[in-house]
């Protein structure tokens, strides 16, 4: 699988766990990544522990680049998809360009083109801001 099908996956595991969390339902990471990705990946893992582990700050990122919207009132897949691509930009060597392009890419394919547009908005203004580390 590559990488553009892996963050299919981790999208549909992030959208799971939040769900899970939004019922009060309980669950072990581990075992929606297994139910999601028939074989262990190291993508995978350190993708959805990363947004997981990172998602305080994440959010704080996202709010302060979102205009008149917080995370929370996004629908829970494009939710998983700005915290993933924020995530991807912020915490990891994927390139920057590749970073957004590929949350984009996913935002056509499951969001309404408002969000689409949203999402690629806030992913440039993290692009081109200062606020990466915080």
């Amino acid at each position: 699988m590559n990488r553009t099908e892996l963050r299919k996956k981790i999208m549909t595991i992030l959208y799971q766990i939040f769900l899970y969390e939004a019922s009060n339902i309980d669950y072990k990471v581990e075992d929606v990544i297994k139910e999601v990705c028939e074989v262990d990946n190291d993508f995978v893992d350190e993708m959805v522990h990363g947004v997981l582990e990172n998602r305080n700050d994440i959010d704080k990122i996202a709010n302060k680049n979102l205009k008149d919207w917080t995370i929370d009132r996004l629908g829970k897949i494009d939710g998983a998809i700005l915290r993933m691509g924020i995530y991807e930009l912020c915490y990891t060597d994927t390139p920057e360009i590749v970073a957004i392009n590929e949350a984009v890419e996913l935002a056509k394919e499951y969001s309404d083109d408002k969000v689409k547009d949203m999402i690629n908005a806030v992913l440039d203004k993290i692009y081109h801001g200062d606020n990466k580390d915080e």
